[in-house]
């Protein structure tokens, strides 16, 4: 019984050797050195992951990889850089980088291109792989009015000038003033070089500390367009100062010397009366004697003279005879000069643009003794005059001085207004709140 129970079990005990499957499909070579390469494996076993196709027979190792008959970039000029240097970076070779400067520079200045200027370079095929590739073709915008192209041709390379039409308008920017003058102007749209020269204009004409913040600036700047949209913002024209509707200063860029004045620098209204000594200059007071707070250090301090607003390079006299105690340069008040008139009175005129007198010589009551200029701790072109009486600083305006009188021509003061009207008729380019 036992024994045919055993024999039963060896009847059908079950084989434990592995099964061999059969594979799905047919593997040739072929497909197999295509597994091996897309397989995952150690690198000391020949991995070759990253290799997306196997190479086989009909692959050929070539010696040198294949360069693109033309390449097509753009490049941009820096700071305190040049034209052949930023040329040679963008794969330019020296000799073609060198004659590109040479063209350009009879086109227009290389110290007029501005850092940011954007270039669009096109290099051609090379003949031999140790020279750099020759420039095909080269194109940049120097001005706002003018385009260059210089292209290779068959006697080599030619500049050609593009100009550009550009209309010529004017920007209109008004607004409070707000807590900043400034901050209020270049949230208005005012372009930084534009309000700088208002901040200059108007401290012409009132003391930044008589502005209130419910104030109205006004200033226009001359505005070039081109046809593609792009602008370019110019010079200040008009520096306006309003309050409730009504203008307190208004002063226009007049003259060849590109300075700010007012109707009343052409009429000669507004200046000092008769008396004792001579008006230092032909202007009209705009800062008075005492506290204020200074325009460029910003705190309140004395200021210990008056300031008359007059035109870059207008003439300065000597109010009455005296001697040069002082010629030269006075550190806030720039090119100074001290006149002694004797009887412990003395007389100070700083941030001239020239001087006309040198130490110890006599000067005579209407002599010129220096030019108006913007020198030292100044914001724009004016004469600050000062009194002395026993080496302290009095109010020149105690002192009552004779006018000096300047001619009056009708024909500019008539071309005056009509410029002012043309400019006040544009319309306002924007208009906002003051700034936070």
């Amino acid at each position: 019984m036992l024994v045919g129970l055993l024999v039963f079990a060896a009847m059908f005990w079950p084989r434990f050797a592995p099964l061999e499957a059969a594979p799905l499909i047919a593997l040739d070579e072929t497909a197999q050195n295509e597994f091996r390469a897309q397989s995952l494996q150690p690198f000391s076993a020949g991995s070759t992951q990253g290799r997306h196709f196997a190479a086989s027979e009909v692959v050929l190792r070539l010696a040198a990889a294949p360069e693109r008959p033309q390449i097509q970039l753009s490049a941009t000029i820096g700071e305190n850089d040049s034209l052949p240097r930023m040329l040679q970076r963008a794969g330019v070779g020296s000799g073609d980088a060198g004659q590109v400067a040479a063209m350009v520079a009879s086109a227009v200045p290389l110290s007029g291109i501005v850092p940011g200027t954007r270039f669009s370079i096109t290099l051609g095929a090379r003949s031999n792989a140790a020279d750099p590739r020759p420039l095909t073709a080269l194109g940049f915008r120097p001005r706002l009015d003018l385009g260059l192209v210089i292209d290779r041709q068959a006697g080599g390379l030619v500049l050609t000038r593009k100009p550009i039409a550009v209309e010529m308008t004017s920007l209109r920017v008004q607004g409070l003033v707000g807590s900043s003058l400034y901050r209020s102007a270049r949230a208005a749209g005012a372009p930084p070089s534009a309000v700088q020269d208002y901040l200059r204009a108007i401290d012409q004409a009132v003391p930044f500390e008589d502005i209130a913040p419910t104030d109205t600036f006004d200033l226009v700047v001359s505005y070039k367009r081109v046809a593609g949209g792009d602008g370019e913002a110019g010079d200040l024209l008009y520096a306006g100062v309003a309050r409730g509707g009504q203008p307190r200063a208004q002063l226009l860029r007049w003259g060849p010397d590109g300075s700010f004045r007012s109707l009343a620098d052409l009429t000669g209204a507004g200046q000092a009366e008769s008396g004792l000594f001579g008006a230092p200059v032909a202007g009209h007071l705009t800062s008075g004697y005492g506290m204020r707070r200074h325009p460029i250090l910003g705190y309140v301090r004395m200021h210990s003279g008056v300031d008359y607003a007059a035109s870059w390079g207008s003439p300065i006299y000597a109010v009455t005879d005296g001697r040069v105690q002082f010629a030269g340069w006075h550190g806030g008040h720039g090119n100074y000069v001290r006149l002694d008139h004797g009887g412990g009175i003395g007389t100070g005129y700083g941030h001239m643009s020239r001087l006309a007198v040198t130490p110890g010589m006599m000067v005579r009551r209407g002599q010129i003794i220096g030019y108006v200029g913007s020198t030292g701790l100044s914001t724009g072109a004016h004469l600050h005059y000062e009194v002395y009486r026993g080496g302290q600083t009095v109010d020149p305006m105690s002192v009552r001085m004779v006018q000096r009188q300047q001619t009056i021509d009708p024909r500019q003061i008539a071309a005056f207004k009509a410029r002012l009207q043309a400019l006040l008729t544009a319309r306002p380019s924007t208009l906002v709140g003051p700034a936070r």
